[in-house]
């Protein structure tokens, strides 16, 4: 007579006889679940992967757009700046030199609009 041996263990390597077997089975539910849903997960990454890389892509394309657009205005308005400083620097030496040419009629004209701002306010 052939007698089959039957081995009550999980594939996690907990015996099931006794009285943990019900716990045993249990856990070997739950692994099992655990297993399955790691599995759909991986499964779902790689389906995504794609549409990540492609909207990662479109991303890059419109920064890449912006930084070509707002390239020549930085550019523009650091020239602007220059011009502008470099207005300034001229009316300043200018106003000096009309200072150092006219310095009485320089000080009647800071008084008379002195006297107009004080009214004005």
């Amino acid at each position: 007579m052939e007698t089959k041996a039957t081995s009550n263990t999980s594939p996690y390597g907990s015996s099931a006889m006794g009285d943990g077997g019900t716990i045993n089975k249990a856990t070997t539910g739950a692994h099992a679940a655990v297993d399955k849903a790691a599995s759909a997960a991986d499964d779902a990454a790689r389906k995504v992967k794609p549409a990540i890389e492609r909207v990662a892509a479109y991303a890059h394309q419109a920064v890449d757009k912006a930084a070509d657009v707002a390239s020549p205005a930085a550019d523009c308005i650091g020239d602007k700046g220059k011009d502008l400083k470099a207005t300034q620097q001229k009316l300043m030496d200018d106003t000096c030199a009309y200072v150092k040419a006219n310095p009485l009629k320089s000080v009647a004209i800071a008084l008379a609009a002195g006297f107009l701002l004080s009214r004005i306010i």
